[in-house]
């Protein structure tokens, strides 16, 4: 089996963050969702678990950070090509997302962009050349 990840975030209002994450390409596994939580999969090996406030904090001792005012992390998410990479960050605008919230970083052999979720927690997107992530030299900039 391959290994497999599971982010979980702790969102204000599950029904909105659904609504954003099916916005953006996610499909909801219902065989794991709830009125407390939210099972989105990316992939086969990508899941984001969307959690109410309360059933997050049942994880943790400790305090829930603001994304919108603080990070903890970077979550960095690779696509097929440059224009999925435009794809999803224009869908996450649409959905109500903040789109490029850092700036577009665009390396020839490498492109990204950024948005944040209706919770502040904040996405990379990219892509990478194959020859690139194959073991190739990147090209110089």
């Amino acid at each position: 089996m391959p290994k497999m990840i599971f982010v979980n975030l702790p969102v204000a209002d599950l029904s909105r963050s659904i609504a954003f994450y099916e916005a953006i390409g996610a499909v909801n596994n219902p065989q794991f969702t709830d009125d407390t939580a939210a099972c989105m999969v990316l992939s086969d090996t990508i899941f984001v678990m969307l959690l109410t406030h309360p059933k997050f904090a049942q994880f943790t001792p400790k305090a829930i950070a603001d994304a919108h005012s603080s990070s903890q992390v970077l979550l960095a998410l690779s696509q097929e090509s440059r224009d999925e990479v435009d794809g999803m960050a224009a869908k996450a605008g649409e959905a109500g997302g903040t789109v490029d919230i850092g700036p577009v970083q665009d390396h020839g052999f490498m492109y990204g962009r950024s948005f944040a979720d209706l919770d502040g927690h904040i996405w990379e997107v990219f892509w990478m050349d194959p020859a690139t992530v194959a073991g190739g030299e990147p090209p110089s900039t």
